[in-house]
Order: C-alpha cells, then sequence, then structure tokens
C-alpha cells in the first residue's frame, strides 16, 4: 500500500470515528430530551384527567357532569395512542379517557406510585406509561396512569438517524478524495526527491538533491540525504586516492625487485659479491614491501566496525612500556625518555582504557617511531609523557627534529602524504594515518603541532575508565 493511500485512508478513518461518535452523541441528547419533554407532557395529561374527573363526578347531574369532560376533551387530548386510568384506593378503575387496550396496569406499578408520588415505566417502540399520585380533600387519594405512543420523538429520530448516516457516508465519500488529492500535493516533493536519488550514480556523486530548501520533513530528510553524499563523495575520493597511492608505493618495490633480478639473470656471469649485493637488495626491497603491506592491512583493520572489534581493559602505562621497549630494539640509538603523570585520588584504575591491546600497541608504536625517525641528529631525546585525570588519560610525544610546515601539518592524516622535509626519511606516510582510525576506533582523538625545524608534538587522548 502507497503512503498516499494510508494517508487518505487513515485521515478518512480519523473523520468517519469523530463523526460518528459525534453523531451518537447528538442522538442520545436529542433522544434524552424529546423523551423528557414527552414524559413531562404524560404526566400534564394525567393532572388534566384527574381534575376533569374529580371536578366533574362534583357536578349535580349525570348530563352536566358528561357535557363538562367533552368540553375539555378538545383541549388536553392531542397525543396519539394516548390512554388514561384513574384508580381508587382499592386500586380499582373508576375513570378511562382515550383508546382502551386490554393490557393491565401492574399492580407493582400502582404500589410504587403510592409510595413515590410519580412513577415512569418506559416500553419498547417509543411507548411510555406514567404514574401519578392525586390527593383530594374529600375523596382521598387517587393513582392515575397515563400512556401513549411517542410517535413525533419516533419518526423525528429516525429523520435525524438518516440525515447522520447520509451526512457521514458523503463525509466520506469528499474526505476520502480530498484526502487523496492532498497526499498526493503533499507527497510530490518527496516524488521528486525520489527521482533525483534514483538518477544519482557512483560517478556523479557531486550531485545534490533540490528539496533541501526548507524546514518541513521532506527538507529535512533531504539535507540529511545531502549530508550522506558529501560523506559518501569524501570516501569515494578518498578510496580513489588511497589506491592510486598505494599502487604507486606498492610499484615502487616492486620495480626494484624485478630490476635486480632481471640484471642478475640477463647479463653476463658476475662475482660472488655482486651476487650478494643483488640479493641484499632485493632482500631490502622485499622488506619494504612487507612493511607496506602490512601497514595497508593495518589501515582496514583499524577500519574496521567497532562492534567487530574486540575491546579489554588496557593499562596504557603498562603498554608504553612496552612500546618504549620495542622502539628501543628498533632504533637503538634515539633516547625516549618516559614520564608519567600523578594520578588523582579518586580514580581507581590509572592509565586504563576500554580498547584492543594490539591496535593500541601500534598506534604507540607509530608515534614513538615517528618521533624517533624525525628527530634523528637531535640530541635532546624524546620525551613521552603520560597523564591521566577522572574523564581523559593523554600521551603526549614531544621531539626536537626537523618538524613540518603548518601546509604539511594539515595533510599528515591523508594516507601516503609525506611532508617536504620528511621526503629524505625513509617511510611510507602510513603512521599518522593509521593512528587516527585506531584511536577513533577507541572514541578517542589525535592531535598535531608541530613548526618547521623546531619539532613536533602528538597528543594522543582517550576517554579513562576512572
Amino acid at each position: 500500500m502507497s503512503i498516499r493511500l494510508r494517508l487518505a485512508l487513515q485521515f478518512a478513518a480519523i473523520l468517519a470515528v469523530t463523526l460518528l461518535l459525534f453523531s451518537v452523541v447528538i442522538y442520545y441528547f436529542t433522544y434524552q430530551a424529546r423523551q423528557e419533554s414527552f414524559t413531562q407532557s404524560l404526566f400534564a395529561r394525567a393532572r388534566i384527567v384527574a381534575h376533569v374527573y374529580l371536578d366533574g363526578t362534583n357536578r349535580a347531574d349525570e348530563a352536566s357532569r358528561i357535557s363538562y369532560r367533552r368540553y375539555l376533551r378538545q383541549f388536553y387530548r392531542t397525543l396519539p395512542e394516548e390512554e388514561v386510568r384513574v384508580y381508587n384506593a382499592s386500586n380499582r378503575v373508576v375513570f378511562r379517557e382515550g383508546q382502551p387496550t386490554e393490557v393491565p396496569v401492574p399492580v407493582s406499578l400502582l404500589m410504587a406510585v403510592r409510595r413515590s408520588g410519580k412513577q415512569v415505566r418506559l416500553s419498547h417502540n417509543f411507548h411510555q406509561t406514567v404514574g401519578l399520585l392525586y390527593r383530594d380533600a374529600r375523596r382521598g387519594d387517587f393513582v392515575v396512569v397515563a400512556s401513549s405512543t411517542d410517535l413525533d420523538t419516533r419518526d423525528r429520530q429516525l429523520g435525524l438517524r438518516n440525515i447522520m448516516i447520509g451526512g457521514l457516508l458523503a463525509s466520506l465519500i469528499i474526505v476520502g478524495i480530498g484526502g487523496w488529492f492532498f497526499a498526493g500535493q503533499a507527497l510530490s516533493p518527496m516524488q521528486k526527491v525520489v527521482r533525483e536519488v534514483d538518477s544519482i550514480t557512483a560517478s556523479d556523486l557531486h550531485r545534490r538533491l533540490s528539496q533541501a530548501d526548507g524546514y518541513d520533513e521532506i527538507a529535512l530528510l533531504a539535507q540529511r540525504f545531502n549530508q550522506l553524499l558529501d560523506r559518501l563523495e569524501v570516501a569515494f575520493a578518498g578510496q580513489r586516492t588511497f589506491v592510486r597511492d598505494a599502487s604507486h608505493e606498492l610499484r615502487t618495490p616492486l620495480t626494484v625487485l624485478i630490476g635486480e633480478l632481471e640484471v642478475a639473470l640477463l647479463q653476463q656471469e658476475r662475482s660472488p659479491q655482486e651476487y650478494r649485493r643483488v640479493l641484499q637488495s632485493t632482500l631490502d626491497a622485499a622488506r619494504l614491501l612487507k612493511d607496506l603491506t602490512n601497514g595497508l592491512l593495518q589501515i582496514a583493520r583499524a577500519s574496521d566496525d567497532p562492534s567487530q572489534v574486540p575491546l579489554t581493559v588496557v593499562r596504557l602505562d603498562e603498554l608504553l612500556l612496552q612500546a618504549h621497549e620495542e622502539v628501543q630494539r628498533r632504533h637503538p640509538t634515539c633516547r625516549v625518555d618516559l614520564e608519567f603523570g600523578d594520578v588523582p585520588a579518586r580514580v581507581q584504575q590509572p592509565f586504563a582504557v576500554s580498547g584492543n591491546e594490539t591496535l593500541l600497541l601500534s598506534a604507540l608504536l607509530n608515534i614513538l617511531e615517528n618521533a624517533c625517525k624525525f628527530s634523528v641528529g637531535s640530541e635532546t631525546p624524546v620525551l613521552a609523557v603520560l597523564s591521566t585525570t577522572a574523564t581523559q588519560v593523554v600521551l603526549e610525544v614531544r621531539d626536537h627534529g626537523v618538524g613540518m610546515s603548518e601546509a604539511d601539518r594539515q595533510q599528515v592524516f591523508v594516507p601516503f602524504f609525506r611532508a617536504e622535509t620528511m621526503r629524505a626519511i625513509p617511510g611510507h606516510g602510513i603512521g599518522l594515518p593509521l593512528t587516527a582510525k585506531i584511536m577513533s576506533l577507541h572514541r578517542g582523538a589525535v592531535r598535531v603541532e608541530s613548526q618547521l625545524y623546531q619539532g613536533t608534538q602528538v597528543w594522543l587522548e582517550w576517554p579513562a575508565l576512572g
């Protein structure tokens, strides 16, 4: 079922329920009001008949009494199928007016009238019976029972019901057509959005939806979709750049390998020393290729869904000592000093974060190894300071190496980017991008500050476990 049809049906259903409840309420209260009015009319008839009977019986002769009653009939007998009975103290009928029926009045109704002074008994099909206690000082108490059928209310209520049913059906038809039309008008921008989305392909991600101007729900949806397209465009561009740069970096050691092997195979016989040189050159190229491949695999792993990466409680002070030992093994001439800040008293697990130990160790190694590589020749040692608060753990690594310009600093998280001052230093431009991905995976952050020929500072920040 389309949204347009569903909206039209829902709107019609809401209106139908509302009109139905409104009609029922009107019908009910109209019926109650007319019924109460008819009941009062019956009581008025009962009082008039009682007055006619008692006043007429007090006249001197029978002819006078009959004439008096005939004179009053033309004023009070206006109800359809009306019958009025007057009962004496012995519950015997002493007077009857209207259309006689053979249906007896229950004694229980007479007794109830004598107790309460007034009683109403309703029957089906708008027929109503009332009883009234009429007191006479000379002749005692009488019970007057009047009954009649409220034909006027029956006819009017039937007409009202037909009008309401007809009006409800007509309203539903009108609302259904109108709802279908207005739902189509309301959803036309959505249909335009769907057509525009269908026309966007991977080759033209620069295109954007045109319905993003405004503050309604469709405009907000278009804005969010345009933001998604922005991220996809950046991701596609980054992917193309990554593939291009990775291909370039992989081609360099492969070219060296192929060139050295071709020279060794195709040219004249060489001395053992020359063959050893060729083997050493190819080994170095193979190691370079292995390091590059490992770096690419680590970047891919660091880009995984965080929910798929196992996380445990990791003590960064212990991990930093482990990374320091590995860096000293790889760069024995580089001096790295460690400094641990004071732990606040309210911190129960100092330097503890939630993370993946392997990935975090890779991030620490990248930062420390970069500091060692880019500070070669500096007499000032690399300083790594680990500190913690109740909410954050921070590692600052500071070197006094070649540094970089501000333009280069803004590109350090782009894979395979190499600053101008660092291109003579062996590397692939993978370390900092990999570290940034690892920190993002751990809900952390990495910041870099640097000045040309004055050194570089890197901050790694994690949310603390406390």
